[in-house]
């Protein structure tokens, strides 16, 4: 995923780890070779459309809402159809509010009538302070949290690695995140979660407990939950 920047320099644009300690207590529990953190993207304010959430300060995040409603004015000045002028509307009035659109009560009729145009605060918006970027590390974990992503672990052989995937997501398309072949090859996935992972004593353990469910395609991945992907290659 990608996290845009806005009015931040105490985090570097890039690639960076979400130090999770649950994946330590994992690569505790099973030998591996390695053990790989999920990773987010951070890139920079010029890019806030192309970001899947936005990290600002508190004391900047009126400025993303002035964005906003500055083109929703322009907008509304251009004489737009009904529906779309209904939702606008609705929209300053959020904006006016320093309420953002992303979980406001639009409706999805209203979110269809704007749907042409990229509103920023449309987006998953995490605020923070100049104190919490003491800690960019506990930061960007958050932020990833609030902006709706999971992880779930494989575990054993040459890594225990974490791998970041949006929450609501399939085992189908947990599989897709690992690999392509593995999505097309699907046949099940083998799910521990990971507090019985964890009370068992490891992945071996939990099995032995009955822990271990197989689960199919639709099936909703939890957070951190403990996978063995099986396939036809």
């Amino acid at each position: 995923m990608k996290i845009a920047l806005f009015g931040i320099t105490e985090i570097k644009v890039g690639r960076h780890n979400l130090k999770d300690t649950r994946l330590d207590q994992a690569h505790k529990l099973v030998e591996a070779d390695k053990k790989a953190q999920a990773q987010v993207e951070v890139i920079a304010e010029e890019e806030l459309q192309d970001a899947d959430a936005i990290l600002a300060l508190d004391e900047t995040k009126a400025d993303l809402i002035l964005k906003d409603l500055e083109f929703v004015e322009t907008r509304l000045g251009r004489d737009p159809l009904p529906a779309e002028r209904e939702a606008l509307e609705k929209i300053r009035n959020l904006l006016e509010s320093e309420n953002f659109i992303f979980n406001s009560s639009l409706t999805a009729e209203d979110l269809q009538a704007v749907a042409a145009h990229s509103f920023v605060t449309a987006k998953p918006i995490v605020v923070t302070t100049r104190q919490e970027l003491q800690n960019p590390d506990a930061v960007l974990l958050r932020a990833f949290k609030e902006a709706g992503f999971i992880s779930f672990l494989t575990v054993g052989g040459k890594e225990n690695r974490a791998w970041p995937v949006r929450k609501g997501a399939t085992a189908w398309e947990a599989a897709g995140t690992i690999h392509t072949d593995i999505q097309k090859g699907f046949i099940r996935a083998e799910i521990i979660s990971f507090a019985d992972f964890i009370e068992a004593g490891g992945e071996t353990q939990a099995k032995r407990a009955g822990k271990q469910r197989l689960e199919m395609k639709p099936y909703v991945m939890q957070d951190y939950d403990v996978v063995n992907f099986r396939f036809n290659k």
